[in-house]
């Protein structure tokens, strides 16, 4: 017997759609345009399973339509369809009794699986008159994860995928501006994978790993015996990217000697191996990237002028992540999906309070670091949801220095020895520089006057200390 499937949205093309594609893959699909009608409706002839937007327009959201539901009848089966901005709201109505959520815009294969899951789930935990167990359900989705790369939906986001839709196809040379950690070669892959050299080498260089005397054998490659060490030929970056898209990060860093080979090499598209004399013909596409601005770099004699207009044919700036708010619950949905899966392991997600800290937290070092401390979260984390006591020091103190206000006198302060101050002070001198240069750790120290190992002996004791 087909299950039967009404739909509540305001969108009525949204409920079109829906009622003929659920109708195609075996359900019978109904649709109702307001709260009202849906209830209505829902009362008027049982239903299996309720989509229900949480955005309807009228006096009644989807929490409101939840619960009349739950209240008429238990056991039926409720997906909340919502945007991104309501991923919070979405995982509240789960814990009130909805089964699952579903993320606009909405994939055809993720409706039919979770739908098919759903009503599997429902059969198999029944006691027999249909009613369905929700107590150990967990709001954790994993079907969206399907591959190492998670695109979000911010505002911000919509605007840079727009501007990489429209370069992608064209053999334009690139730079990509952002901050460290914001996923500039992540950005340079999703370009090549979307142009005409999909299929093709896609080549990354960090330019700021590299001394001056290796850069020129790396890019171009060298001959046996041009130098000492030089015991094989070797291919440079240029050649084994032929055919392909090579990305050079943190491209400032090059010297004037090789930013001057470069600028031949792109100009005319071939090049010498370190130490030879045949001439290698290339067909590359260049992308660039810098946390600092090329144009500046250059006015200030740090940067060829000729190369930097020879890279600028199209530029990029990545936004942060502390301009992309909305993301924030999606990536680290995302980055823990990731991580259990890599530790084997199974928890129920994250702590309201936690998800508010990474919200109001600047994450300075973008993406990565997020990344990061997801991934220690889970580590530390045994079962059940994450916690505010898994964070690191920098995230869980930005949180309680904002939280700490002189209006509520019931607010609790942590009392510091002087030798607790003065370590917190010295970590936090170290921060400001770090975010001052980009998490740059060798200008750090320089500005701090210490060496740099110095430097990662201080980090990593204070945040050990902290743990």
């Amino acid at each position: 017997m087909k299950k039967r499937i009404l739909i509540i949205d305001d969108d009525a093309d949204m409920c079109t759609l829906l009622t003929r594609f659920l109708t195609k893959n075996g359900y019978e699909a109904d649709a109702a345009h307001s709260a009202k009608k849906g209830i209505e409706k829902f009362k008027a002839s049982p239903f299996d399973i309720v989509l229900c937007d949480y955005r309807l327009g009228d006096k009644k959201d989807g929490k409101d339509v939840l619960l009349e539901i739950k209240q008429h009848n238990p056991s039926t089966i409720v997906l909340i369809i919502t945007g991104y901005s309501d991923i919070k709201l979405a995982v509240d109505m789960i814990k009130a009794g909805a089964y699952d959520y579903i993320i606009k815009p909405l994939l055809p294969e993720e409706v039919l699986n979770i739908l098919s899951i759903a009503v599997n789930q429902s059969q198999s935990n029944g006691t027999g008159n249909g009613k369905y167990v929700t107590e150990n359900k967990s709001p954790k989705k994993t079907t969206r994860y399907t591959s190492d790369f998670f695109e979000g939906e911010s505002d911000a986001t919509k605007n840079l995928y727009k501007q990489i839709d429209l370069v992608a196809p064209t053999n334009f040379s690139i730079i990509l501006y952002g901050e460290s950690g914001t996923g500039k070669e992540v950005i340079a892959k999703t370009i090549h994978e979307k142009s005409n050299r999909k299929g093709k080498p896609f080549i990354a260089m960090d330019c700021g790993t590299l001394s001056k005397e290796l850069a020129g054998s790396e890019l171009f490659g060298h001959m046996k015996g041009a130098f000492t060490g030089a015991l094989a030929d070797k291919e440079g970056h240029f050649e084994l990217a032929n055919g392909g898209t090579l990305f050079l990060d943190e491209v400032a860093n090059l010297s004037a000697e090789i930013q001057a080979s470069l600028l031949r090499v792109i100009q005319e598209r071939k090049f010498k191996r370190v130490g030879g004399n045949t001439e290698i013909g290339i067909d590359i596409r260049v992308i660039v990237a810098s946390n600092e601005n090329l144009q500046d770099a250059y006015r200030k004699g740090r940067f060829r002028e000729d190369l930097y207009h020879r890279f600028n044919e199209f530029s990029i700036n990545l936004p942060p992540l502390r301009n992309r708010k909305d993301d924030i619950p999606l990536f680290a949905d995302f980055f823990l999906a990731k991580t259990m899966e890599e530790l084997n392991k199974k928890l129920d997600g994250f702590d309201d309070e936690v998800l508010d800290m990474f919200i109001r937290y600047s994450w300075p070092g973008n993406l990565r670091e997020f990344r990061n401390v997801v991934r220690r979260c889970t580590l530390l984390t045994e079962e059940g949801y994450i916690s505010a006591a898994s964070l690191p020091y920098e995230i869980s103190n930005a949180t309680a220095s904002d939280n700490d206000t002189t209006d509520n006198p019931g607010t609790a302060r942590k009392t510091m020895d002087l030798k607790d101050s003065a370590s917190k002070a010295e970590y936090e001198t170290i921060m400001h520089v770090l975010k001052e240069v980009n998490f740059n750790k060798t200008k750090a120290a320089e500005i701090l006057k210490i060496d740099r190992k110095t430097l990662y002996n201080k980090i990593r004791g204070y945040e050990e200390s902290q743990s």
